[in-house]
């Protein structure tokens, strides 16, 4: 049985990660950033049996000492350990530096060190900074966000680990993943959960575009590259093709609960028009011509998955779209 190691499997696509990991058959561990509490984030979801099976290993991405001992003895790393809220990231942008680029240098010499078979790292669409074309993988960089180029410097480290080292690499590069388990703060949970308390959606600017993916077709594709014989130091695009302004997601949300929602335009959550990426749309050409991959949830039975998760929620948050 093969082992893999996944960074950041207490987040959103982490755990959904984790668990088809487990369905496929695969020895996990995970790597998990150590707390006082043992709080485990959303693999508290899993059912106990599952729960059971996983290796977990604590430490801090940034700690090369606690990393490389999660990553003896694997086959496979998936990372996806990053931060990833493009507000804070213009607060504070080392913070982003130290955990997506230095981090992802840290996972990576590790990965060298112990022989693993194959690295798949996640990146992110933000990183093109919009167009209204379809993207694929050699779209020029124009990160507009301190996190955006966080990302950015972590894609480039993962390549030259494979230029300089012969390490195989593999980039998976998500477009708005979204469904249960997401933070609340994220667009289609924010309006689910405004919508279930109010008929009234409060948001910044509506125009913004972006291709949704539910996380069910995004954690395939990361189980799609584990089985695949891909090039060294590639990267592929994952998203349905198509997007949807803000503005259309609330139409859509309101179709799905059988509400009319009204929208609230709030100026404190609006975006400095520089850093607002108006547009992201894959290219998944290359998804379905290396991976075999391709879509297969539509984004309305998505966002009533999403509503069947955001309408257990037992409290009350002030925040909005980050």
């Amino acid at each position: 049985m093969k082992k893999v190691l996944i960074t950041g499997a207490s987040g959103f696509i982490g755990s959904h990660t984790v668990e088809s990991c487990l369905e496929e058959g695969y020895d996990v561990r995970v790597f998990l950033r150590y707390n006082s509490t043992g709080y485990i984030g959303n693999l508290r979801f899993l059912d106990k049996e599952k729960l059971k099976s996983i290796e977990i290993f604590w430490g801090d991405i940034r700690d090369y000492t606690s990393v490389l001992r999660a990553t003896k003895g694997v086959d496979y790393v998936i990372h996806l350990a990053a931060q990833i809220s493009v507000p804070y990231s213009f607060q504070n942008p080392i913070d982003f530096a130290m955990n997506n680029v230095v981090g992802t240098a840290n996972i990576l010499r590790a990965s060298l060190e112990c022989g693993v078979l194959k690295f798949i790292h996640a990146s992110t669409s933000e990183i093109f900074g919009g167009s209204d074309k379809k993207l694929d993988e050699s779209f020029p960089r124009l990160p507009k966000s301190p996190y955006a180029a966080s990302k950015v410097g972590a894609d480039a480290m993962v390549k030259s680990f494979y230029f300089t080292y012969g390490l195989n690499t593999l980039i998976i590069r998500p477009f708005n993943t979204f469904g249960p388990r997401q933070s609340i703060r994220a667009l289609i949970p924010w309006i689910i959960y405004q919508a279930t308390n109010s008929d009234t959606i409060r948001l910044g600017n509506i125009t913004p575009k972006r291709d949704f993916t539910y996380v069910k077709d995004t954690v395939k594709a990361f189980i799609l590259a584990l089985n695949k014989d891909t090039s060294g130091g590639d990267e592929i695009n994952i998203g349905n093709g198509v997007s949807f302004s803000v503005g259309e997601i609330v139409e859509i949300v309101g179709k799905v609960l059988s509400k009319k929602l009204r929208i609230v335009q709030d100026p404190t959550l609006l975006r400095n028009e520089r850093v607002e990426v108006y547009n992201l749309i894959a290219d998944n050409s290359k998804a379905k011509r290396i991976l075999g991959w391709k879509p297969t949830w539509r984004l309305e039975d998505g966002i009533m998955k999403t509503y069947e998760y955001v309408k257990n929620l037992r409290y009350t948050f002030p925040g909005g779209w980050v």
